[in-house]
């Protein structure tokens, strides 16, 4: 027997931006909880054969986080969905009050999910943290922007964002110009997220007054690094002995945050990772923290989080 909800409306603006373009956020909950949803005036109609109350329970927190003024995507979708299958009491909203930092757009950088705040929250209480999960998880866009933020309010003097150049034997040989032409291309992710967190501008200012450096690991042996906020991004890339030199490079009054994917190691196979090897070694240290993400925390394209599911389920059965 068909069954119907009615959500009376007072703004319909937010029901546009819960429908999304061409009704796509809607499209998917009608799909995932087989109902259909009408827009009538100023009431919504959920009705259908398929489970009417998780759909309109989906709706209601969605049009909550509309309510904040945040632009409901598929990704957003998604997200609510997982969290309202799962009966999981934790509230969305929640996390979007806090503002990390404001890009030099005027963009407000806010955690998208509740792994996103964990990793957020660790960072702030702990001088070492790991963050360790797939691609499109904002492990290093979210470091960069605390490091911005820690650097603005004076906790910090500098920032040092490096990466392992793994190819930095042959192929690393062809590329044309001098080393640090070479090296450039893989540090481009870094560049890009400065950009858009500090400006053009500001970035070039505080990369030639030494405020910021972004440089190969390679370049970090022989330091102690004190009064910084150093990233080690790709960390799945080092060998364990890099790792080490990286980690005792840590000086006083300074944070690290090192971001890795293990499922991407490009190292060769008789090589261990040093990140998969710190996890270990590490654990159980105070002052140091490790925060897993999940393809739940995924924040890019739909797919990306399928992709990632598909890879995880095909690894598993290798296992």
């Amino acid at each position: 027997m068909q069954q119907e909800n009615r959500i009376v409306i007072d703004n319909m603006e937010h029901v546009m931006n819960l429908f999304g373009k061409f009704d796509e956020n809607i499209k998917v909950i009608e799909q995932t909880f087989n109902v259909n949803i009408i827009n009538r005036g100023t009431e919504i109609k959920i009705a259908g054969l398929g489970n009417i109350e998780l759909a309109t329970k989906t709706v209601l927190k969605l049009l909550e986080i509309a309510k904040r003024g945040e632009i409901i995507n598929l990704q957003t979708v998604n997200y609510i969905i997982s969290l309202v299958l799962e009966d999981s009491p934790q509230d969305l909203e929640k996390i979007l009050e806090d503002v990390i930092i404001v890009t030099a757009r005027g963009k407000y950088v806010k955690c998208k999910t509740f792994g996103q705040k964990e990793y957020i929250e660790a960072i702030k209480k702990n001088e070492i943290v790991f963050g360790i999960g797939p691609a499109g998880t904002g492990k290093t866009y979210l470091a960069i922007a605390m490091a911005v933020k820690f650097l603005k309010e004076k906790k910090i003097g500098r920032i040092i964002l490096t990466r392992p150049a793994v190819e930095a034997g042959e192929r690393l040989g062809f590329l044309p110009g001098d080393l640090q032409e070479k090296i450039n291309p893989y540090l481009r992710p870094l560049y890009d997220a400065l950009y858009d967190i500090l400006g053009v501008d500001t970035f070039q200012k505080y990369m030639e007054n030494g405020i910021i450096e972004v440089a190969p690991l390679a370049y970090m042996r022989g330091r102690t690094l004190d009064d910084c906020f150093i990233i080690l991004d790709e960390a799945q890339n080092t060998t364990p002995e890099q790792m080490k030199m990286f980690l005792t490079r840590f000086g006083y009054g300074s944070r690290i945050v090192v971001t890795g994917d293990l499922t991407q190691i490009d190292l060769s196979p008789e090589k261990m990772s040093g990140l998969k090897q710190v996890t270990h070694i590490l654990k159980d240290i105070d002052g140091i923290e490790f925060v897993y993400f999940t393809h739940k925390d995924v924040v890019r394209h739909r797919l990306v989080t399928e992709i990632i599911k598909a890879y995880d389920k095909y690894d598993n059965g290798k296992r």
